[in-house]
């Protein structure tokens, strides 16, 4: 069967393309550029929990040497300290001198949770309750990203990198697509499918004449990208109405975002409207802003890059049309509100792989393909509806802010779950309302994980009998079915493996009509013993079941792919159209 092609070389199609090959499907990525980003310090990308670990399983490396994963977020109002959050185990990753730092600045508390002077000469603020999350977001500049991507598809047999090869024309029939490039590489490629991931101007979605309406410039951020020291290492921290005197224009709020070697990433929001924003400008708030948080008149700092950021809402009519399909920024553009459309992207390819994996070997299945934009679309539009739902109280001048007592801080609160991938702005969707979800049967139990939605990366005992995360079972292109058996751990594999209900458990998972593997964790949260999950390849749970079912395993199996194969006629009617 011809490879699939993937029409764009960013993160998202890099990403696609290695998701299909760890699932057996070659693929062309057919990449405009001669083969490398332009390195811009101020263009930065934040992966969360999940997206991250799918970039790691995929690239065969850790990222943690090209970003910085943080150690807490802090939100502050003036001078006060509103929130603050401190990430499990971030600050192990950092170099002794830092984290010492940062146990200081940490330890230096005011009485009255006060910013600035008033709190002994400490510039940090605690506030009395401070949460502790769970694994911390990673912020990395996209060319890094790009790169590391870039290299793992390059060492992989199944994927082909073509350079300078720009699409300008597609054609499809019952049998597959044929793509069409210009530049020195313009040449005819075949494939079965084609993906667009070639960003916001989608030449992919303009051939299909798919629409892409929206909202444009919802907000407007000034960018800076500096080496500095400031008075919170490792820590990423939002501030709103700072308490010095800021050049206009300026919205009352700055970000700041750390990266590795002590380079900071600046974002000033900028008011509505088209002001022109120069170098000079920038440089201005650099010293306002450094000065304003270090009480010193000079601060000295290296400026590395800067730039305008805009934001905008938009979203494909369409995600799929007949064997092309659309993803990332060629299918939606969001970013409001502290939040990050990359996320949602990585999250499209790895929907889709899977998906185009098993129509790849096993035959095509519309169900199953049309499962893709159900699944994502909603997710994305849910999060859209949630970002205009906030912004007018967000941004507004007066109104709901004047009128409520203690909206500032639900203000603060709000744009915390954005930039943390928390909440309705943030965390990851689910897909509890999609065609492929499990039919309703008696034997199915709660967990604390609820079907649709991202299963909890526990530690798993695989059937060659190696513990490891779950997550480094995913996109493999099987199912996973597991077994919650404490105890499980202390005994030989090789004893429990033939005893109790394992046979029986083994003997269904070999009947489903699609490769599964069977693991066996220790524990899952909310799950009592001999629950068995089932897990979807990019690792959202199909259901909970109490106990060796092997019927409703078969059907929520079945379910999962779309329902049953179709016959040849169908599959042959389905490609005639």
């Amino acid at each position: 069967m011809d490879p699939v092609i993937v029409v764009g070389a960013g993160p998202v199609g890099l990403t696609l393309a290695l998701a299909l090959a760890r699932q057996g499907v070659p693929s062309v990525v057919l990449d405009e550029t001669p083969g490398r980003d332009t390195p811009r310090a101020a263009r930065t990308v934040v992966l969360h929990e999940d997206t991250a670990a799918l970039v790691e399983r995929l690239a065969g490396t850790s990222l943690d040497g090209a970003g910085l994963r943080w150690t807490g977020w802090r939100a502050l109002r003036r001078k006060q300290v509103t929130h603050e959050v401190v990430f499990s185990g971030a600050s192990d990753a950092l170099p002794p001198g830092v984290r010492g730092a940062l146990t200081a600045a940490r330890g230096a508390r005011g009485a009255d949770g006060a910013f600035g002077a008033g709190s002994g000469g400490s510039q940090d603020a605690v506030p009395d309750g401070v949460v502790t999350a769970g694994p911390a977001p990673l912020h990395i500049a996209q060319h890094l990203l790009t790169d590391i991507l870039r290299a793992a598809a390059a060492r992989e047999p199944l994927v082909e990198l073509a350079v300078d090869s720009r699409l300008d024309a597609v054609e499809q029939e019952a049998s597959g697509v044929t793509a069409h490039t210009r530049g020195p590489s313009g040449t005819w490629r075949r494939g079965s499918y084609l993906v667009g991931c070639d960003g916001s101007r989608s030449t992919v979605r303009k051939l299909q004449d798919i629409r892409f309406p929206g909202r444009t410039a919802v907000e407007r951020y000034a960018v800076a990208a500096l080496r500095t020291e400031l008075p919170w290492p490792g820590e990423a921290f939002l501030h709103r109405m700072p308490p010095w005197r800021t050049t206009n224009p300026f919205a009352g709020e700055i970000v700041a975002r750390p990266l590795p070697d002590g380079v900071w990433r600046l974002d000033w929001l900028l008011p509505p409207g088209k002001d022109l924003i120069t170098p000079e400008l920038v440089v201005t708030w650099i010293r306002e802003t450094l000065g304003g948080w270090t009480g010193e008149t000079t601060v000295s700092y290296e400026l590395l890059d800067t730039g305008v950021h805009t934001v905008h809402h938009r979203l494909a009519r369409r995600w799929r049309a007949g064997r092309v399909f659309l993803a990332g920024d060629a299918a939606h553009l969001l970013g409001s509100c502290g939040t990050h459309g990359l996320d949602e992207g990585l999250r499209d390819a790895d929907n889709l792989a899977w998906k185009l994996a098993a129509v790849w070997h096993d035959g095509p299945h519309e169900t199953l393909l049309d499962s893709y934009q159900a699944e994502r679309r909603a997710c994305v539009s849910a999060r859209l509806r949630a970002a205009d739902r906030v912004l007018p109280a967000l941004r507004g001048r007066g109104g709901l802010r004047t009128l409520v007592p203690g909206a500032a801080r639900g203000q603060q609160t709000l744009l915390m779950e954005g930039h943390l991938g928390r909440g309705t702005l943030g965390a990851p969707g689910s897909y509890a309302a999609s065609p492929l979800a499990a039919p309703p049967c008696e034997a199915e139990v709660p967990v604390d994980t609820p079907p649709g939605a991202q299963v909890v990366d526990v530690p798993v005992t695989a059937e060659d009998g190696t513990v490891v995360p779950l997550r480094e079972r995913l996109g493999r292109r099987a199912l996973l079915v597991v077994l919650v058996a404490p105890g499980s751990s202390v005994w030989d594999r090789r004893h429990w493996v033939s005893a109790g209900i394992m046979p029986r458990l083994a003997a269904a998972v070999t009947a489903l009509p699609h490769p599964a593997e069977l693991l066996v964790a220790e524990r899952y949260p909310g799950a009592a013993p001999h629950t068995v999950l089932l897990v979807r390849p990019d690792g959202h749970l199909v259901t909970a079941l109490n106990g060796v079912r092997p019927a409703d395993l078969y059907a929520a199996a079945e379910a999962t792919l779309g329902g049953p194969a179709p016959s040849t006629t169908t599959r042959e009617q389905a490609a005639a159209r």
